[in-house]
């Protein structure tokens, strides 16, 4: 057995279920203190955050992840526990698998093997964790994004463990994500007697024309890197349950998944001009939950590019693709920030598992970065 593949179920046997930690930080920490990291907790309104980090000089390279999970579901459609780690078949069966224990447990034994081999490198080993990634990733790594820029500390460069392959491991990089920006759109009408129209203003009626309109609209053509603007409804609340009822109002949901070719105010600006064009009597409650970010090629997507080639022989794709991450904090204070862990086939579903062949070079993966930007 594997020390990454031993560390990584230590890690999935501590029920994390976000946001709680379940003790993970504590094992982590012990391992990375005794090589000289410096341990920090940044714990708030029950989550818990990590901040430990080895050298002050540049470049710094910053390991980020999340120890919380999401819920197993029925236990009784898991084929073992989902908090008991179990190897079937050549596959680590546990909730965190894949999402992210696994990619932790190989950023701690690269870290240990490159300071068996280069104790003395240059620049800085970092790592960033939180149990609140999962949930509402309000008091997680922001929490510590921001105490790190009050204090001017900033990141030359960071790996987020989350899973991005997809078919083979090594086949996909994360080099961005595309932001989100969701809307809370509340239409006024006036109720009444469905026989009588003419006492009664329908607010479906009056929304159902804009809302034509921005499903037809192009937002933007997107770039090299990010498909074009999405806008999708997610809700849609109206009536008062009986059939001679025409509602008040309506309550419509809806999120933007925005590219770098957009910015939230441009967004915005076009969706009220869209219902004001049509008299739409409205309020609109906006959330700004991400912001885009993009690392375009350059020295630490060439890095981990040349380190998946030369562990498993793969050509990395770059991919934009997907939700958000903690990735859009960090971009904060870190100019090139990407994504890289196992394959993404199983996260969030039963039986949830990653490939044992896949675990070590992982890990190798992360050593050959750490070779090639702090010790070149």
């Amino acid at each position: 057995m594997s020390e990454t593949l031993e560390f990584a179920k230590q890690l999935i046997a501590r029920s994390s279920v976000t946001p709680a930690d379940g003790g993970c930080l504590e094992l982590i920490s012990a391992r990375l203190s005794p090589l000289g990291f410096t341990l920090e907790r940044m714990d708030r309104q029950g989550v818990s955050n990590l901040w430990t980090r080895r050298g002050k000089a540049g470049p710094s390279l910053c390991f980020a992840g999340h120890t919380d999970v999401v819920p197993p579901g029925p236990l009784d459609q898991w084929h073992s526990d989902p908090f008991q780690p179990t190897v079937r078949d050549g596959m680590l069966y546990g909730r965190g698998a894949a999402d992210m224990k696994t990619s932790i447990a190989a950023f701690v034994t690269a870290v240990e093997r490159f300071l068996a081999t280069k104790p003395d490198h240059s620049g800085t080993i970092s790592l960033m964790l939180t149990s609140d990634e999962e949930g509402k990733a309000v008091d997680g790594t922001v929490v510590v994004v921001e105490a790190l820029k009050a204090r001017g500390e900033r990141l030359d460069y960071c790996i987020v463990g989350e899973p991005t392959c997809v078919a083979k491991l090594g086949d996909t990089i994360k080099n961005g994500r595309r932001g989100s920006l969701s809307g809370k759109l509340t239409v006024k009408g006036v109720q009444g007697h469905i026989a009588y129209p003419h006492l009664v203003k329908n607010p479906v009626h009056k929304i159902a024309p804009a809302i034509a309109e921005m499903a037809d609209t192009n937002w933007d053509e997107g770039n090299e890197y990010f498909p074009p603007t999405s806008w999708q409804i997610s809700n849609f609340h109206a009536g008062t349950g009986a059939d001679n009822v025409v509602p008040g109002s309506a309550e419509i949901h809806f999120n933007f998944r925005y590219s770098t070719a957009s910015t939230p105010d441009s967004l915005q600006t076009r969706v009220h001009d869209i219902l004001d064009r049509h008299g739409v009597e409205y309020d609109l409650q906006w959330t700004l939950s991400g912001k885009p970010y993009l690392t375009p090629r350059g020295s630490l997507v060439d890095a981990v590019a040349a380190a998946i080639r030369e562990v498993t022989g793969v050509e990395t794709e770059l991919s934009t693709s997907g939700g958000t991450s903690d990735g859009r904090f960090i971009a904060d204070i870190c100019p090139q920030v990407i994504e890289l862990g196992p394959l993404n086939a199983t996260i969030h579903k039963l039986n949830e598992c990653v490939a044992v062949a896949d675990i070590e070079p992982l890990s190798r993966i992360y050593e050959r970065t750490l070779q090639t930007l702090l010790a070149p």
